[in-house]
């Protein structure tokens, strides 16, 4: 679905604004409630596998899931739609030295590597637009990033063109609601919604590494624009746990939360999905 410095692609770059947390609880789609989980480093399909699981899990729960994890390797994740055939191949990736998976969510391929990549998942009524869901989860990203120094925006609606599953890599190009530094990406989220849940997903940046994509490609892919990241628009570094807490702090003033209780059977779902995951007709579906 959805998703960097000056050095950016020609043309207008989009305005950006900033997007401030609702007050009017009436209308906030998120729960009241939330569970947060700090996975360890996994597999690329471990961490997707995971991500479904919540997904699965959201549909007959009234709590949200607020998860930070990373990666054992450096990962591309294509979108659920998105075609790879004549862009990316199995070959291509173990020439690259990089793992691979294609997420449950949409959006384009982008590389995971040093960040923090967060999902978020809760029940969403069929009456509630997804894009008000990614709203007010980006409002919570957006505070949390901003009590870091970091001088975000998302970029509105109106300024930027939709996502095509055969566009360019994810952190080309900013899409509507993204969170940007600039005129530059700083997070590049996905999302999906399934029977009555809501899972949104995505990479905030420490470093730069999007231009190993290149070399992840079968075909001749451009390099994407330089993105923003917290080592280029911060002027104290923070860890990954500063990352983590600062979006957890943002949960804890606004909601009741506690630590993620992993129900019965959980670890079977997991598992499960993570078998679907593996499989090449899923991998390289498109």
């Amino acid at each position: 679905m959805k998703t960097n410095f000056p050095h950016r692609i020609a043309g207008t770059p989009p305005s950006t604004v900033a997007l401030p947390l609702s007050t009017d609880n009436a209308h906030d789609p998120l729960p009241s409630r939330w569970q947060v989980l700090r996975s360890a480093p996994a597999s690329g399909l471990r961490n997707m596998a995971v991500d479904a699981a919540l997904l699965e899990q959201a549909r007959t729960s009234s709590d949200g899931v607020w998860r930070c994890y990373a990666w054992h390797r450096p990962t591309v994740s294509f979108g659920r739609h998105e075609v790879t055939r004549g862009r990316f191949d199995a070959r291509s990736m173990a020439r690259a030295g990089l793992d691979a998976v294609r997420r449950p969510t949409g959006g384009r391929a982008l590389l995971h590597a040093r960040e923090v990549t967060y999902s978020v998942t809760f029940p969403l009524a069929a009456s509630i637009g997804w894009t008000v869901a990614y709203r007010a989860v980006n409002a919570v990203l957006l505070e949390g990033l901003r009590a870091l120094g970091v001088d975000a925006m998302s970029v509105p609606d109106e300024n930027a063109p939709s996502v095509r599953p055969d566009g360019p890599v994810c952190f080309d190009s900013p899409a509507p609601g993204e969170i940007v530094v600039g005129h530059a990406k700083l997070v590049g989220s996905a999302v999906w919604r399934d029977r009555g849940a809501y899972l949104q997903h995505g990479s905030i940046l420490l470093h730069d590494d999007q231009a190993m994509l290149a070399d992840a490609s079968c075909t001749t892919l451009p390099i994407p624009p330089a993105a923003a990241s917290f080592a280029t628009c911060c002027a104290d570094m923070p860890s990954w746990s500063d990352v983590a807490n600062a979006l957890e702090t943002v949960l804890r003033r606004r909601f009741a939360v506690q630590t993620f209780a992993e129900p019965v059977g959980f670890s079977s779902l997991v598992d499960t999905h993570e078998q679907s995951l593996a499989h090449p007709d899923w991998l390289w579906r498109r």
